[in-house]
């Protein structure tokens, strides 16, 4: 019996010839550097131009302005999933030098943001819940 046979082989033990050897990789290959990930090519293709007509004049402006345009404007026009989106974004912009309201602990920003803005849409319907 070498000291092979005596090593024990299981759950969370593989046999010493399968491991990997010291200063060895799993992932030889891995991430090629400087290969942009997701936020970066999302921010490249926001930033590219399309062409509009408003008020019939050709414009153009970067596809984050127009995604925000159409956002807003299905948001005024009561589309719900579009207002939701809106209170879920605002908090999470961060707006140097503004101080921000204290919120309850068991309400989420994006809640509070939601419900805030339900008031102003529908006063009628939200009257009696004041906090």
């Amino acid at each position: 019996m070498n000291a092979s046979d005596n090593e024990k082989i299981g759950y969370r033990k593989p046999p010493k010839a399968t491991q990997f050897k010291k200063g060895q990789s799993g992932n030889p290959g891995g991430r090629p550097k400087g290969r942009p990930n997701f936020a970066a090519e999302l921010e490249k293709a926001l930033r590219e131009t399309v062409g509009i007509t408003e008020n019939g004049r050709r414009r153009t402006i970067s596809k984050l302005e127009a995604a925000a345009t159409q956002l807003a404007n299905k948001a005024a026009s009561g589309d719900l999933q579009a207002i939701h989106l809106l209170a879920i974004l605002e908090p999470a912009e961060e707006r140097p030098g503004e101080a921000t309201a204290p919120r309850p602990a068991t309400m989420k920003p994006a809640e509070d943001a939601t419900l805030k803005l339900l008031r102003k849409l529908c006063p009628e319907r939200y009257k009696n819940s004041d906090k």
